[in-house]
């Protein structure tokens, strides 16, 4: 969907032992996604819903160069025999992303990456915290005590660990802070739809 969902992961933070190997191997599978219309089988990211979506997402990366991120891979409109029609943009990896960027307070909604080094667990916690929203979160850790530790302090009404793919009819869904209140979904989902009725009898002997 070319990151046009309200759960796509709008900030990617990489410990900095691996992040350059890390940046390496997400741009070379980045730059081999086939960008082409949803007619095409082989193509893997279609264009973007609309002409505004592609003005956002070129402003996004725009303002993260120019505050200091570094184009890895994409970074441009795509227009071309194959890519046919004025509303693609091509796959980005960026580095050097940090908190001033547009692209780390407002949602892209297209086939960005932002990627941010960071050194230790309570400084990522921080990062991932500094944001008015929180709808989903996503972490890869074995550290049973640490998966228990970082999904606990990270503020999101969802946290995926090791697991991108974290929508189901049966789980509850919704966020906190800015991203809103309530869930839809699950037996949680039901409340909305319920009023609680308090009887309170007394006299009883």
């Amino acid at each position: 969907n070319g990151g046009q969902t309200c759960v796509c992961p709008n900030r990617v933070f990489v410990q900095a032992k691996v992040h350059d190997a890390f940046v390496d191997k997400l741009a070379a599978r980045v730059g081999a996604l086939r960008v082409g219309p949803a007619s095409d089988e082989g193509s893997q990211i279609g264009p973007m819903i609309n002409a505004r979506a592609v003005d956002k997402i070129e402003r996004h990366v725009r303002d993260a160069v120019s505050r200091g991120a570094r184009v890895v891979v994409g970074g441009k409109r795509l227009r071309d025999a194959r890519c046919d029609g004025p509303n693609y943009y091509a796959p980005t990896v960026l580095v050097n992303a940090d908190s001033t960027m547009e692209c780390s307070c407002e949602e892209t909604f297209g086939p960005v990456v932002p990627v941010t080094r960071f050194e230790s667990e309570a400084e990522v916690i921080a990062a991932a915290n500094e944001t008015p929203f929180g709808l989903a979160a996503y972490f890869y850790s074995t550290d049973v005590k640490r998966i228990w530790r970082v999904a606990d302090a990270l503020e999101s009404g969802i946290v995926g660990i090791n697991e991108g793919a974290l929508a189901a009819e049966a789980a509850p869904f919704g966020g906190v802070k800015e991203s809103g209140y309530g869930r839809e979904g699950s037996v949680h989902g039901l409340e909305d739809y319920m009023h609680i009725k308090y009887v309170c009898q007394g006299q009883l002997d």
